[in-house]
């Protein structure tokens, strides 16, 4: 057996959480994974191009930070793996899957596709394909709330921004500067570092001279944290404490949150450098098995239930495909629309 970080341990006792609530996260995940599971059916059948890259077993960072924000409130910045982040931030998974063909009712109007969507009315501040280029972006928006409520008076003005970004992104100099900059002026941002244990090829192990990333916080001063990725229940927890810190003015924090993706970097890798025993270790941890497990044992949920979900889950991604193809293509007239904000 390969050898893994050991992941930190979370009770369950501690756990709050009504069966209306508990649905809601499993739903999430649910509607993250099967989504992702079409987007590679109409990838390999030819219907979608470019680079796609899927987001299989991290659903519980996703769904257990971004459903603990105020929905179209805080602001959430994701990286190239963007779908599932989208749809935690509420954008209809019709929208995101146009996006994915190109089309023009998709959320950025066919012109940005699968790694860089982007929603407004959901505070959603895009998917950056180049690797850390979103942390400076979150930053930024963290900055203008803590103006608004400082400088210019505005009480309502305690929004939270969530920076997504991989384990790669922790050795670019933006994740540097940024923590330095966020800690000195007590930003109300979240870092949320999504460690899969590989940037595409690269072992992080073999890249990181300080394997532990959440422990690089101490150096400014800043709150850091590590969880278990692959539990909704633990991640919602750190969340819920971060953001809540964040609101209050107490500044920003970094989660790492151990985790692992279920398919290759994109779904044109062939994924052939990770070993077999480790995606076996990974695999046995599903995060959507294990709330299940924890909702049927906790008498929040029956497998009738999680299964109409699913059912349900499932019929909407199909009407997400049929509205995606039924969708004109954008108009070649409009090839220089959007590109400054006046165009909106």
């Amino acid at each position: 057996m390969v050898s893994e970080r050991t992941l930190p341990q979370f009770n369950t006792a501690t756990v709050n959480i009504t069966k209306e609530e508990g649905l809601l996260l499993y739903e999430d995940m649910m509607l993250g994974r099967l989504f992702e599971d079409k987007c590679a059916e109409m990838y390999y059948r030819g219907r979608m191009f470019g680079f796609v890259h899927l987001y299989n077993g991290q659903e519980a960072i996703s769904t257990g930070i971004i459903k603990a924000l105020r929905s179209g409130e805080d602001y959430v910045s994701s990286t190239y793996r963007d779908h599932v982040h989208a749809l935690s931030c509420g954008v209809p998974a019709r929208e995101v899957m146009a996006e994915l063909f190109g089309k023009e009712t998709g959320c950025s109007k066919g012109r940005g596709g699968s790694m860089h969507l982007f929603s407004a009315q959901h505070r959603l501040l895009g998917g950056y394909a180049f690797v850390a280029e979103g942390i400076p972006v979150a930053m930024g928006a963290a900055f203008q709330s803590k103006y608004r409520r400082e400088a210019m008076g505005d009480p309502n003005a305690d929004q939270v921004t969530v920076c997504f970004f991989g384990d790669g992104a922790s050795n670019n100099g933006q994740f540097f500067e940024c923590l330095n900059m966020s800690a000195l002026w007590k930003l109300p941002i979240i870092y949320v570092v999504e460690n899969n244990k590989w940037a595409i090829g690269m072992a992080h192990d073999r890249a990181t001279s300080q394997p532990e990333i959440y422990k690089k916080a101490s150096v400014f001063s800043m709150a850091g944290v590590e969880v278990d990725g692959m539990d909704v229940l633990a991640v919602r927890s750190v969340a819920q404490e971060a953001i809540a810190r964040a609101r209050a003015g107490e500044g920003p924090t970094l989660i790492e949150a151990l985790t692992y993706r279920f398919r290759g970097h994109s779904l044109a890798d062939p994924d052939e450098l990770r070993a077999p025993d480790e995606k076996q270790f990974w695999g046995a941890r599903d995060p959507i098995t294990k709330l299940a497990t924890y909702l049927v044992e906790h008498n929040l949920a029956n497998s009738q239930e999680l299964k109409d979900i699913e059912k349900r889950v499932q019929e909407t991604i199909n009407e997400a495909v049929q509205f995606a193809e039924n969708s004109p293509e954008p108009d070649p007239s409009e090839l220089y629309r959007y590109i400054f904000a006046e165009d909106e």
